[in-house]
């Protein structure tokens, strides 16, 4: 039976967008907010907007939002009854989890015992064979030994993908064609996954060709019950991590929905999940599918599961976290209109997508109906070269999918932002390419389709325009400046948006002096 109690007071164990999201959650709710923050983040959206903030560290996340008994001090001495992850950082770590429970604070996530077991990709295959979910062709358990490795890809057949037994995003991965290239690529994944995990076994599977990107978002809470919130497409991406997502997926027929939304549950029941989770399957050209992994946490694209469902994924945490049931069973849910989200990186789509971090100049995100920006950082802040390069996520809403399409172009024109190069280009590219329009694209998008784009022409003129607009923001020696400008000096060469593009004098109305 679940174990009931009443979270008064959450600490988000994180910082930028998602800790700005779950503190909007907690007000909503009347549950008091505990920010911590590193050196770099003390003027943060996230840290000025919660009820409580706490320094947790220098600007490095090893000696800040990853040291775990800081956090917990911190937990304690602000009395608080739980701790919310977000994603990353701590937040599918089992040892951070079980440090939790030992010390009497609630982990809003599954089990330190399920992370654990869902966390190990070997692990967790085993888990999945067993439970009678798809697989791809592959080692269920990691090897050391290169020579048998090779032999065991040539048995399953090139191309095969070399991935890290302790973790995801795209590190401790390589595709591997031929065999002449194996014993490097098992050497580098392995190297990888090691600086990343601290672990550097790695096993092998299959690489499907022209796959497609699946997840199914799961609930399940302390009592046993599990539903899907249907499916979301994560196939537009760089370096195996996403860019663009959508909900639900173009090509999902209603019985292909059924079958590997119970697939699923089935999977999030066999390890006995509590709490929001998402499984990740990869769908070949002939409609088949196949188990990738499990991640025991909310996801960064919940935002277009959020449009569509009408539910509240920080709030259903919360609430499961509290022992309270599920309030619908799986037929009580339904798909409402489509939604696109794009996330936007201070990053350079011309350059290999190379993470560009530095002061945002100018921010000014779209709004209008049917659109949601999700955003940790505001005009005037650093683009820290410390964390992740997210500026924000935008997401839009339509009642069908041309709708979403539409809406979301109009959002990414209307965004300005000034100061850092961004992937606003890369994702309009997207979306007015004829295969994501069609529907007919894979995760290889990037690959066949993306043409880098000119850099920026210089624009000495705008860029005088651009320093004297922010020296009358900031003066010179305040926090912000030092951190944004140095002094309000000219800004470099950079990607200016709409800002730039739409610049010009206005007109003169007929008749008008």
């Amino acid at each position: 039976m679940s174990d009931h109690r009443s979270i008064r007071k959450i600490l988000i164990a994180n910082r930028g967008e998602i800790a700005v999201r779950i503190i909007r959650t907690c007000r909503e709710m009347g549950i008091r907010s505990v920010a911590v923050f590193s050196d770099a983040d003390r003027t943060a959206s996230h840290v000025r907007m919660a009820d409580e903030a706490y320094h947790v560290g220098a600007p490095s996340s090893s000696d800040s939002y990853l040291r775990q008994e800081r956090v917990l001090e911190i937990a304690q001495e602000s009395g608080s009854d739980a701790i919310h992850p977000g994603y990353g950082f701590l937040a599918e770590n089992a040892n951070f989890a079980a440090a939790c429970e030992k010390a009497g604070v609630c982990f809003i996530g599954p089990s330190a015992d399920t992370i654990r077991t869902m966390g190990d990709k070997t692990t967790a295959r085993a888990m999945m064979e067993e439970t009678g979910v798809p697989m791809t062709p592959g080692t269920v358990d990691s090897i050391e030994d290169v020579d048998q490795a090779l032999s065991l890809a040539d048995e399953i057949g090139f191309p095969v993908l070399i991935k890290a037994s302790a973790g995801g995003g795209g590190k401790g991965m390589r595709i591997v064609h031929e065999s002449e290239s194996f014993h490097a690529a098992f050497e580098a994944a392995g190297r990888e996954a090691l600086a990343a995990f601290g672990d550097n076994r790695v096993f092998i599977e299959k690489y499907i060709v022209e796959s497609r990107h699946i997840e199914f978002q799961i609930l399940a809470d302390q009592d046993g019950n599990i539903v899907h919130l249907f499916e979301r497409e994560c196939s537009i991406q760089r370096r195996h991590q996403k860019v663009i997502e959508e909900a639900p997926s173009p090509i999902m027929t209603t019985p292909m929905r059924e079958q590997m939304g119970q697939v699923a549950v089935d999977a999030a029941r066999s390890c006995g999940y509590v709490g929001a989770g998402t499984i990740e399957f990869l769908l070949d050209v002939e409609g088949t599918f196949y188990f990738m992994e499990m991640n025991t946490r909310l996801q960064v694209e919940h935002a277009v599961t959020e449009w569509i469902t009408g539910i509240d994924m920080v709030r259903e945490q919360i609430r499961i976290a509290e022992g309270n049931p599920l309030p619908w069973k799986q037929e009580d849910l339904s798909i409402n209109g489509h939604s696109i989200e794009c996330r936007v990186y201070a990053e350079d789509p011309s350059n290999s997508f190379l993470p560009s971090p530095g002061p945002l100049i100018r921010h000014r995100p779209p709004g209008g109906i049917g659109v949601r920006v999700d955003s940790g950082v505001e005009q005037g802040d650093d683009v820290s070269v410390h964390y992740d390069p997210m500026i924000s996520k935008v997401t839009t809403w339509g009642a069908d999918r041309a709708e979403a399409i539409g809406r979301m172009r109009r959002a990414l024109g209307e965004y300005e932002i000034a100061g850092v190069p961004t992937t606003i280009s890369f994702c309009q590219f997207v979306l007015r390419h004829e295969s994501f329009q069609s529907g007919n694209y894979s995760t290889h998008f990037v690959d066949q389709h993306f043409n880098a784009m000119a850099k920026p022409e210089h624009d000495p003129e705008f860029e005088e325009i651009l320093a004297k607009a922010a020296a009358s923001i900031w003066s010179p020696g305040s926090p912000r400046s030092e951190i944004s400008l140095n002094g309000a000096r000219p800004v470099p060469e950079r990607e200016f948006s709409t800002w730039r593009k739409n610049r010009g004098r206005p007109k003169r109305l007929p008749g008008s002096d």
